[in-house]
């Protein structure tokens, strides 16, 4: 059964629920340019238990020529060490320098960064194993020139077992020459629906309307998740060792670290170097100096996201998307196509033919992209509980429309306003009631399950006791008659209950929450306690919920 449509798996799992909205969204932050001046450093990254593990990390030795995108963002910093390192942002074809300045401790060495799948010019520095290294103090230049569009790993290439581990990763994000025109005008999703483009409404914080040079590649949304981990005694012996060595000179042939790397006990499980529940905080957030990038992915049914990922640490990872497969468009810059010729708006290009997995397994140095996709079709009951005239509570709004497009969605082609609470909505399933015996919903007995009181089944803060999406969706677990015995419109099954996410900030956010996590439960702990590590929340919200990823 797929997950889309298990009742059983919105019954049991608290992910399904309500959830707490948090004010603090994600999108791909990064630097724009053609040269990049980036210098490796040490620093400290705050962990939920309370912990900061030394760590090396790339950051930016300055901004010089290089714009912060999205504009949206307009918090956005680059600090001089950060983890991942900063995200480059480039486009295909145009040739690219990055200059590297070692800042590391002199006992650390020469340090160096790879970029698999481009051809490298370096000048300067001093010839390494695997790619030119800069001296401790000294600079390298790598200029190369991104022959392919898509999401790319950059690391670096000295001594990895030691220096990736301590942090020293990024991202090169390269945007294509030639986006599609379809996709400035129409967002064409892997289901075969077309809906018209809903900008102007909210902030545009895309890097681009396509992944690649491709009509079937076209997104709402876009996010970046780097997955690491981190054996803190290999942090602990490397910053024994450089305060040992402190003011040893390169001529030394002592003045090197002897950091063992194996048995490989890691403890720390990251998401752009951060865990759970620190992932969800906001973007550039002043708790997590070298930190920058947060892991808290929003949507509204219909959307086409586009999911970046990059595995950046020595293990393999299967992270599992709740709410939906994962349809993957390329990895490592190859789009994976098929020799069918599909027709898409503006034309005909070669079919798309990746994988549509339930578990986005990502192997070291591995990157990927994919499209998640969420509608509530399938569920054979309505997600939004929509009213029938005067309802529960009195409410003198009539129940708003489902107008079929030829696809069976309720869109602009069939009418609907951008802005509709509904927009998107599956209209097969319009009006039909989840709940056998409802508590305090306005939507008939007659569905296929029955929703357990919330005084009963609840999760702290984090359950807002219906399964409904919309600003109305508080008030379908509890009834304000239900305390007053015999009074008018009582639901005999009803509970006086007022769920926790009422006082959700901001207040008109009512969504689905999906977790979003390694499918190795070590991995969702920080220290071995739950929750941790790899795990954060795909919130689903409403059409007129304004998503901003400002923060």
């Amino acid at each position: 059964m797929t997950k889309s449509i298990s009742i059983a798996r919105l019954l049991l799992a608290p992910m399904m629920a309500m959830f707490l909205a948090v004010a603090a969204h994600a999108s791909t932050p990064g630097i724009m340019g053609t040269t990049f001046n980036l210098v490796a450093q040490t620093a400290f990254l705050n962990q939920p238990d309370g912990n900061a593990v030394y760590s090396w990390g790339y950051g930016c030795l300055n901004t010089t020529g290089v714009t912060f995108v999205p504009a949206a963002i307009t918090t956005a910093t680059c600090p001089t060490m950060q983890v991942p390192g900063p995200t480059l942002v480039v486009t295909e074809g145009i040739p690219v320098t990055v200059n590297l300045t070692n800042q590391l401790p002199t006992a650390a060495g020469n340090t160096s960064i790879l970029f698999p799948g481009f051809t490298v010019t370096a000048t300067n520095g001093v010839p390494g194993l695997l790619a030119q290294e800069a001296a401790p103090g000294g600079t390298v230049s790598y200029t190369f020139t991104p022959t392919t569009p898509g999401t790319h790993a950059y690391y670096s290439g000295t001594q990895g077992d030691l220096q990736i581990e301590m942090g020293l990763y990024g991202a090169i994000i390269v945007l294509p020459a030639n986006v599609p025109a379809s996709c400035n005008t129409v967002v064409s999703n892997l289901y075969g629906q077309t809906t018209a483009a809903l900008e102007g409404q909210e902030q545009d914080f895309r890097l681009a309307h396509s992944a690649y040079d491709h009509p079937g590649t076209c997104y709402d949304r876009e996010y970046l998740f780097q997955w690491a981990e981190m054996d803190p005694n290999i942090h602990k012996t490397a910053l024994a060792q450089v305060t040992a060595k402190a003011g040893c000179v390169v001529t030394d042939v002592t003045c090197q670290l002897v950091v063992p790397t194996e048995p490989y006990h890691p403890t720390y499980f990251l998401i752009n170097g951060r865990s759970m529940p620190d992932v969800m905080d906001a973007n550039f957030a002043s708790e997590y100096p070298h930190q920058p990038y947060n892991g808290n992915p929003h949507m509204h049914p219909g959307e086409q996201v586009l999911v970046r990922a990059i595995g950046q640490g020595r293990w393999q990872h299967p992270f599992h998307e709740h709410g939906n497969h994962v349809r993957i468009l390329g990895r490592d810059g190859n789009l994976v196509v098929s020799n069918n010729t599909v027709t898409y708006p503006g034309g005909t290009a070669p079919g798309l033919a990746g994988l549509l997995m339930f578990n986005t397994d990502t192997t070291p140095g591995d990157a990927f992209e994919g499209i998640f996709y969420w509608s509530g079709r399938g569920l054979n009951w309505d997600p939004y509980g929509h009213h029938s005239g005067a309802d529960l509570f009195n409410d003198p709004n009539t129940e708003p429309p489902c107008v079929a497009d030829t696809n069976g969605y309720y869109t602009t082609a069939s009418g609907a306003p951008s802005t509709a609470i509904n927009y998107y909505e599956w209209c097969q399933d319009h009006n039909k009631p989840l709940e056998v015996a409802p508590l305090g919903s306005d939507v008939g007995g007659g569905g296929p399950a029955t929703l357990p009181d919330p005084n009963i089944f609840t999760n702290g803060a984090w359950y807002g006791g219906t399964p409904y999406l919309g600003p109305d969706a508080s008030l379908r677990a509890f009834a304000p008659n239900c305390a007053t015995p015999g009074a008018a419109n009582v639901n005999a099954g009803c509970t006086p209950l007022q769920p926790s996410n009422t006082q959700a900030n901001p207040a008109n956010e009512r969504g689905y929450a999906f977790m979003w996590h390694s499918h190795n439960e070590r991995e969702i702990t920080t220290n071995n306690v739950f929750p941790g590590g790899m795990l954060m929340m795909m919130l689903v919200d409403s059409r007129e919920f304004t998503i901003d990823e400002s923060n």
